[in-house]
């Protein structure tokens, strides 16, 4: 097997001790994972030929395995410098089975749909695209895959407790790991100098003599290495946590342990929740506590306090929260519902890649209102992509398929499709076909009801449907009215197309005119698009399913002169709000003035990370990130006369004192990995998006060269004066005296769900993706203002 070129020579015997010791380790990670004896991870385990397919043309066997990690992935390549080439599960977003790539699809038989299976990267990674031999062993690999994700990202109570039993420290195995890397002759033992450079995996500098002073502290054999216990009481050394050490310290008076009536103490103290009972620290002690004995005096130890604290329960967001809690029976237009641009693109708007990946990964984020920009093809076939660029193409009906396969995977709520029509009525036609032809019964094509409805359906009453966004012969009522015979006719492109092409894009009429075919105006039933002419003539002359779209800087100067009357308007129709055509790289505006005038349908480039779509995955993050989001009560009712730019009294002002501090983090990770001695010099900026008056930023001083336990311990006081429309946005950054900070992760929620007291925070990369083993750790009070 090619795997084998690499390995070091060693005797027959040296071999044999090697081959046990990797058993070892990989039976001793799998048994951590929950998979111990597992089939189809020992099948990983020992690797396969796979074939790797690019292309029609490229298609070559390669060999793959999981190593005894248990977390990465070895495969061989045949680059000159790259013999051999890892991948983590950490960076691994979903496995795929079936033909269900869209490098699959085109370049693969439909005959050899079982053998197929793809692995999808979080972030810009591209696929891998591979085909085992037989069916059986493309589903074992798949199996494998997704039990391994699975488990590493969900341990089970017990399975935290076996690490925490063989680590008092819930992150020991992202230690060990680091250790390993570190344990350059695969001793099991540490040098003085391997240590030196396990303390720069970790991202913690320390000066000579306090590395010295460290190893001989451990050194309790005095022989040199560290190894075995020693190695875990350099480990408890290097994470003693100070912090938690006061606060267990301050609450634990009961034989030096936290009876359950000292936590229900401190549940109500310190963490303010009110609600909490004597049954409440019961259960946290019977979910959290690893010391049996502990358990059995119903007492929670240090240990399991830091495991409680760095769980669900002790996170910054509202575990009531995580699923969803919202009244989802209010008309559609009472939500804010995450919505993207341009969806078929995966880069710029100018000559980027379009394709079905970016509905999948859209779709996947629980975006529900997805982009068709639709066109017609070369051989007959309807296609979609930027029209007057260079993007590619893709066709309609594999996009219709692709919105199909996933739009219901991660939220069960309905999915619009905003169609952008510039095609041929015999195209048009196609489309109708396709859309019903692949949709089915999904597809609503009618009103729910036999009478004209005078409203919008729910989000409840519409679970599993598609709606279509787009244009319309006539009004709602030719349904019923028998009126509804039209074949066909001119309509006014919509907006956002007939809007002058920008930066070099081709210019053309803004008003332009196409032909409308019967059957895909028949589709058309909640989200007929209509030229907007004012809040006065949309009030008295346009229905409640007619809506418009508005490009970012009409929307903005709306909401800064008329924001009321918009409010107004979105408590009865649906807008739609969309970036400017100069944005050619995807970028994109901030989301929350339209979230504070009550726009439903604010599109962002999903394909771009940045603060605006971290500010969109904040904003969907409660309500069980299902892509819809309950407006505040004042953005619901006609009396209301909130304007975000002035704020008058009303219900909307209930003013709040949000007091926090930034206590510490742990296990930051390196900016640049490839640079060895980039230590990190982190500070934390706390940002708060609202209301104008309630917008701002406070951020901590940087500490010099630690990563791994940083301990700031700064307080900041924010007024909040509308908290219903007010996110919290926490940002930790690579401070750099000579250019821009370095982002190293973010977290964004409303502050409407914010947990008080002493709370952990979990760090998301650029991208959205969590990053293993990080934290802050923070103290929150959110209080009536005096």
């Amino acid at each position: 097997m090619s795997c084998l070129h690499k390995r070091p020579k060693r005797t027959k015997s040296e071999e044999q001790v090697f081959l046990e010791k990797v058993r070892k380790i990989a039976q001793e990670n799998g048994k951590r994972l929950g998979l111990e004896g597992d089939e189809d991870l020992q099948f990983l385990l020992v690797g396969g030929e796979l074939v790797k397919i690019r292309s029609s043309s490229w298609k070559k066997n390669r060999f793959f395995k999981l190593q005894e990690d248990c977390k990465t992935f070895w495969h061989e390549s045949h680059k000159t410098f790259k013999r051999n080439q890892t991948f983590s599960v950490d960076d691994i977003d979903s496995v795929r089975k079936g033909r269900q790539s869209e490098g699959l699809n085109k370049h693969t038989e439909p005959s050899v749909e079982e053998k197929c299976f793809s692995i999808i990267f979080k972030g810009r990674k591209k696929n891998l695209d591979l085909m085992a031999a037989t069916e059986p062993e493309a589903k074992q690999w798949v199996n494998g895959l997704e039990k391994i994700i699975f488990n590493m990202r969900n341990l089970s109570r017990q399975q935290k407790r076996y690490v925490l039993s063989k680590s008092l420290h819930q992150n020991f195995s992202w230690i060990i790991n680091c250790m390993r890397k570190a344990d350059k002759n695969e001793d099991n033992k540490m040098t003085l100098k391997e240590l030196k450079h396990f303390l720069r995996q970790i991202n913690v500098e320390v000066d000579d003599t306090y590395a010295a002073d460290l190893f001989k502290k451990c050194d309790t054999s005095n022989s040199g290495t560290l190894e075995d216990l020693e190695i875990q009481h350099f480990y408890n050394l290097l994470t003693q946590r100070e912090e938690i050490d006061v606060i267990y310290g301050k609450f634990a008076v009961t034989e030096g342990q936290m009876s359950a009536r000292d936590l229900l103490d401190f549940l109500l103290n310190e963490q303010r929740e009110e609600a909490s009972t004597m049954q409440d620290a019961l259960k946290l002690i019977e979910k959290y506590e690893v010391d049996a004995t502990a358990k059995q005096k119903k007492h929670m130890t240090k240990d399991g306090f830091l495991m409680y604290l760095q769980h669900e329960d002790g996170s910054i967001l509202n575990p009531a929260h995580k699923n969803v809690y919202q009244d989802m029976n209010q008309p559609l237009n009472h939500y804010y519902i995450s919505s993207s641009h341009n969806t078929y693109l995966m880069e710029d708007q100018l000559k980027g890649p379009s394709s079905t990946e970016a509905y999948i990964k859209a779709l996947m984020k629980s975006c529900r209102c997805v982009e068709l920009d639709c066109w017609d093809g070369t051989n007959g076939e309807p296609v979609i992509y930027h029209g007057y660029t260079l993007t590619s193409k893709v066709l309609f009906k594999d996009v219709i398929k692709a919105i199909k396969d996933y739009a219901f995977k991660t939220s069960e709520y309905p999915v619009i499709l905003s169609l952008e029509n510039h095609c041929s009525v015999d195209q048009q036609k196609l489309m109708a076909h396709h859309m019903i032809s692949i949709l089915g019964d999904a597809l609503v094509t009618k009103p729910l009801g036999n009478t004209l409805p005078t409203n919008f359906p729910s989000p409840e009453a519409l679970k599993g449907k598609f709606l279509i966004k787009g244009k319309r012969l006539n009004k709602l009522d030719a349904i019923f009215n028998n009126n509804n015979t039209l074949e066909e006719d001119t309509v006014s492109e919509e907006d956002e197309a007939a809007d002058c092409k920008e930066n070099g894009q081709k210019a053309k009429p803004k008003k332009s005119k196409i032909k409308l075919a019967k059957q895909l105006s028949d589709m058309v039933i909640f989200c007929k698009s209509v030229h907007f002419n004012g809040f006065e003539h949309a009030k008295d002359n346009l229905s409640f399913y007619e809506m418009s779209s508005f490009k970012e800087n009409k929307a903005f100067n709306l909401a800064d002169t008329s924001a009321t009357a918009f409010m107004h308007h979105n408590m009865d129709k649906l807008s739609r709000i969309y970036p400017a055509g100069s944005r050619t790289d995807s970028s994109n505006y901030n989301p929350v003035p339209m979230w504070n005038v009550g726009c439903q349908i604010v599109a962002l480039n999903f394909q771009t990370p940045s603060k605006e779509m971290q500010l969109n995955q904040g904003r969907f993050l409660p309500n069980g990130c299902c892509g819809y989001v309950l407006k505040p009560e004042f953005q619901r009712h006609l009396s209301s006369q909130f304007n975000p730019s002035t704020l008058t009294e009303g219900p909307w002002l209930k003013k709040k004192t949000f007091h926090i501090m930034v206590i510490s983090a742990q296990q930051l990770p390196k900016i640049n990995k490839d640079k060895h001695k980039s230590i990190v010099d982190p500070l934390v900026r706390v940002e708060i998006f609202g209301v104008a008056a309630d917008n701002a930023s406070k951020e901590t001083h940087y500490i010099e060269n630690n990563g791994f336990n940083p301990m700031w311990n700064e307080r900041f006081q924010f007024d909040i004066h509308v908290p219903e429309l007010a996110m919290v946005r926490f940002v930790v950054e690579d401070y750099d005296s000579t250019s821009q900070n370095d982002l190293i992760g973010q977290y964004c929620l409303p502050l409407t769900s914010v947990q008080n007291g002493y709370r952990h925070v979990p760090l998301l990369t650029k991208d959205g993706d969590v990053i293993c083993s990080t934290g802050l750790f923070v103290h929150l009070m959110v209080i009536d203002a005096q």
